[in-house]
């Protein structure tokens, strides 16, 4: 099968998550614009995230406070400089949203600033317990109705387009993007879409873990579509491990907010003891790194499967008030989380690491951008302090937009070679992708998780690279389709991190290994690592 569709905007974006929509808002005043998604528009890390963001709104507050906290989380690696303009640039975007619909918790006439763990104070707009939701709605809303923008649902994007692909291709000295590949869910067809700029805003890779807290689709395919065109990745040894999601809850694990902690629940172990004062002064308030691993080791010092997670001791009309949706969905599984203790347990949440960029959104491709999840920003360095991913993707996706509207110059559209599969056949042994699937989840979960050893990332370096052999050789013969592209960016995705935590040998922030349990200052440095290196 060959490509018979191609299409040209001005501007590609990859992904429909708060980073995507913002961006394709403030650059569709200036072309058109697609928007390539692989489900419906709502699905993304985005519409999952509880918490909500944090922005220096109050006058008990200011930046130096939040520059400081989010300093402190990252155990040494972030930018400062990022750090400063997230924070400095972040209240505005967030009055912006408010100007865009989102229609965030107020305490009479003020909004309702609420602290989460690593926050020196209250600083977090929300939108009752499903913040991500709320913005996700208001931007859909206006995107719906700007006649620039134009959305692609169920189609998974395959490869990005560099000089590679170009019909007319020479002596290749640099590295440009031209828009990207992507596969049609719906029709089976593979199209071409061209563009003068292209945003990936892929959203994450929990998926690669057997439990995440992020949905089906994020499989990480913005890294490595970014890997494999040669861009920089960075820091992918740093995945954050959200240490409350409720025990038994399925796929995706269902998410009790860091809120709930901001709002003074406490933890437990099976004996009722309160045992994260154990690893940290600050308890159930710690850096979630920190209370991710003292669950991890009082799971493993009791032989339990969960901890306990307490906020009965508020007045019930209180909890069902702030955490409504918690309220709801543990009540579904006959929990009353007004009378009764919440069972926990940690699951793959966010990852720090991701495609490199400066503070443009400017990956090491020419007219490739990325904002959101799929960036390695400087912002968090070895650990996110909590609520500060949907503001990095306002303020960069704003800066991504605003770099290329600067700079915009007259584009002349490639000629591209066609999509061409000729060769592959239609197999019928679909069974190995969801057995390659979880055998990379299994892995991942027991070899590069919370805790890691180099006895674990070598066993598992050993088995994910017979895994991505198996995979590529099944690509490459093989007619695609939506799950084959997403297990070949699995495969790679869970490579790269066992690389980058083999790289880093030392403890700090989201990587912890019993081989080198302290920080050393030779390592106060990103793990950069690059097809082409």
């Amino acid at each position: 099968m060959k490509s018979n569709s191609t299409y040209k905007f001005d501007f590609l974006v990859i992904g429909s998550g708060i980073a995507g929509l913002y961006f394709a808002l403030k650059v569709a005043k200036h072309g058109t614009v697609a928007i390539v998604t692989k489900k419906e528009k709502s699905d993304s890390n985005t519409n999952y995230a509880q918490g909500g963001v944090a922005a220096v709104l109050s006058n008990q507050d200011s930046f130096d406070s939040h520059i400081k906290d989010t300093l402190d989380a990252a155990a040494g690696l972030a930018h400062k400089n990022i750090v400063e303009i997230l924070v400095k640039e972040g209240p505005e975007k967030v009055k912006e949203l408010i100007s865009l619909g989102v229609e965030f918790t107020k305490k009479g006439n003020e909004l309702d600033f609420g602290k989460e763990g690593g926050h020196s104070t209250h600083r977090i707009v929300h939108a009752a317990d499903l913040t991500g939701k709320e913005i996700e709605r208001a931007l859909l809303e206006q995107v719906s109705i700007n006649k620039n923008i134009t959305t692609f649902e169920n189609h998974t994007a395959i490869d990005l387009l560099t000089d590679y692909q170009l019909l007319n291709r020479k002596n290749i000295q640099t590295s440009n993007c031209y828009g990207a590949y992507v596969f049609d869910n719906t029709t089976n067809e593979v199209k071409t879409f061209l563009s003068s700029a292209t945003l990936l805003s892929t959203g994450g890779l929990g998926q690669v873990y057997l439990h995440t807290t992020n949905p089906k689709i994020a499989t990480g395919d913005g890294i490595a579509m970014a890997y494999r065109a040669g861009a920089e990745i960075a820091n992918l040894e740093f995945i954050q491990f959200h240490p409350t999601t409720l025990y038994n809850s399925g796929s995706p694990s269902f998410l009790i907010s860091e809120a709930v902690r901001g709002f003074g629940a406490k933890l437990f172990n099976s004996s009722q003891e309160e045992f994260a004062f154990k690893f940290d002064k600050r308890g159930a308030l710690a850096p979630r790194d920190i209370v991710a691993r003292a669950i991890d080791s009082e799971l493993k010092r009791l032989g339990d499967d969960f901890v306990l997670l307490d906020l009965s001791f508020f007045p019930a009309e209180i909890i069902i008030e702030h955490f409504p949706n918690i309220y709801k969905r543990c009540l579904s599984q006959n929990i009353d989380i007004t009378k009764m203790q919440i069972p926990v347990v940690p699951a793959a949440h966010y990852s720090c690491g991701g495609v490199s960029t400066n503070e443009f959104g400017e990956t090491t491709i020419n007219n490739l951008f990325a904002s959101g999840e799929v960036t390695m920003t400087g912002v968090h360095g070895a650990n996110r302090l909590a609520s500060n991913s949907l503001l990095e993707a306002l303020v960069f996706s704003h800066r991504a937009a605003e770099k290329i509207i600067s700079e915009k110059n007259n584009f002349t559209y490639p000629e591209i070679l066609e999509w061409d599969d000729s060769g592959t056949i239609n197999s019928e042994e679909w069974i190995l992708i969801s057995h390659n699937k979880k055998e990379i989840q299994q892995l991942m979960w027991d070899y590069v998780g919370i805790v890691r050893s180099n006895f674990r990332l070598e066993r598992a370096k050993r088995r994910i690279d017979l895994i991505l052999n198996e995979v590529m050789e099944f690509y490459r013969k093989t007619k695609i389709i939506e799950e084959l592209i997403e297990l070949r960016n699995l495969a790679i995705v869970a490579q790269l991190i066992i690389y980058s935590a083999l790289l880093r040998k030392e403890s700090r922030g989201l990587h912890f290994t019993t081989d080198y349990p302290n920080t050393r200052e030779e390592f106060k440095r990103d793990t950069i690592i690059s097809r082409f290196v």
